[in-house]
């Protein structure tokens, strides 16, 4: 009987969404599963999530978990635009590109209007100019602006650039949401505070990503004005993420943005994509196509090179980026090993 080899597929730098939990947030869940609690987020976990919270951004805040992205960017934007209304986004964004739809399916209706910026980054100016109206019953009503931290090109936003984006929108008396996915990387890459990333530059609204940085499925809607969360109850119960044990995913978060681990997975994240981007760049075929600001590493690689990569079993996608860019992305458990082994590739 002839045996066919198979060749083991390499996912890593694929996405930071291949990793596993960290130690921490699966110690949390071994502990929430000891004892029954109160389900559907009444138990004490999830209630001391707001005020844990509150502390990280030194403001008081109104926090909703949730157990995906995808989840948390629709049901926030749904509490800002009305059916009828407009969410500005830059056009590679996740909720315009990769979310199937989900921002208009729950908020019943609105659109997208997509903005072409520059490196994947909302430019205010070109908000203000297409802004547009407003009052005019023949029209899709201006109602709010999304931005996403880390872009989807792997730059952030620095905190002059959201402040002035933010600007614009409340000049337009039009809301802000963030897009957080990747928000512990873009907070370490600032080296600034979550409370100078958010409400100090205007943001309403943010959904805090935690999945891609350690944990299994927890993300979180997170309100800065209190006078926005409207009926997210209802919305997240009509949608199905109201979760009768809430506490697994409170716990992930608990553990998460306890004793600064959220940061330190970040940290290590950011580390090894600075540590790929510089390998590959010593590569004189080899250019980046956006600057590497955190974990997210944007590369012009030769197809010969593509392909030799294919060989050794590693997963390289080049279609899905203009200019046929590919990317590869760290984590917080990447080995720095794994990364030499990457790079050795080339050299041989």
């Amino acid at each position: 009987m002839n045996q066919i080899k198979t060749k083991r597929e390499r996912v890593k730098f694929a996405s930071d969404n291949v990793t596993g939990a960290c130690p921490e947030v699966l110690n949390a869940l071994l502990k929430a599963n000891e004892d029954d609690k109160t389900p559907y987020g009444n138990d004490e976990l999830s209630k001391n999530l707001q005020n844990k919270f509150s502390e990280i951004f030194e403001k008081e805040v109104i926090v909703f978990p949730t157990a995906s992205g995808t989840a948390a960017n629709a049901l926030a934007l749904s509490t800002m635009t009305p059916s009828f209304g407009n969410i500005y986004c830059h056009r590679l964004s996740h909720i315009n590109v990769d979310e199937c739809g989900a921002p208009e399916f729950y908020t019943g209706g609105a659109k997208l209007v997509n903005l072409n910026g520059n490196n994947g980054k909302i430019i205010a100016e070109e908000l203000d100019n297409n802004i547009s109206g407003k009052g005019v019953v023949h029209h899709t009503q201006p109602s709010s602006v999304s931005i996403t931290q880390l872009c989807e090109t792997g730059v952030a936003y620095n905190l002059d650039e959201i402040n002035e984006i933010s600007e614009v929108t409340h000049k337009h008396d039009l809301n802000i949401h963030m897009d957080g996915a990747r928000f512990a990387n873009a907070l370490v890459s600032l080296n600034c505070t979550p409370a100078e990333m958010t409400w100090k530059s205007g943001i309403d609204v943010l959904s805090f990503g935690a999945t891609k940085n350690g944990c299994l499925a927890a993300e979180a809607i997170i309100f800065f004005k209190p006078e926005l969360v409207g009926n997210l109850a209802f919305l997240m119960k009509r949608a199905g993420h109201l979760l009768s044990k809430m506490r697994f995913v409170s716990a992930q978060l608990d553990a998460y943005i306890s004793d600064e681990v959220w940061l330190k997975n970040a940290k290590h994240a950011n580390s090894m994509g600075k540590k790929l981007s510089q390998g590959l760049l010593k590569h004189k075929n080899i250019e980046l196509a956006y600057p590497t600001d955190a974990n997210e590493v944007f590369v012009k690689i030769p197809k010969n090179i593509i392909d030799q990569f294919n060989l050794h079993g590693y997963k390289i996608n080049d279609d899905e980026w203009e200019d046929k860019a590919v990317r590869l992305v760290a984590a917080w458990n990447t080995d720095p090993a794994d990364v030499e082994s990457f790079l050795n590739i080339i050299k041989s």
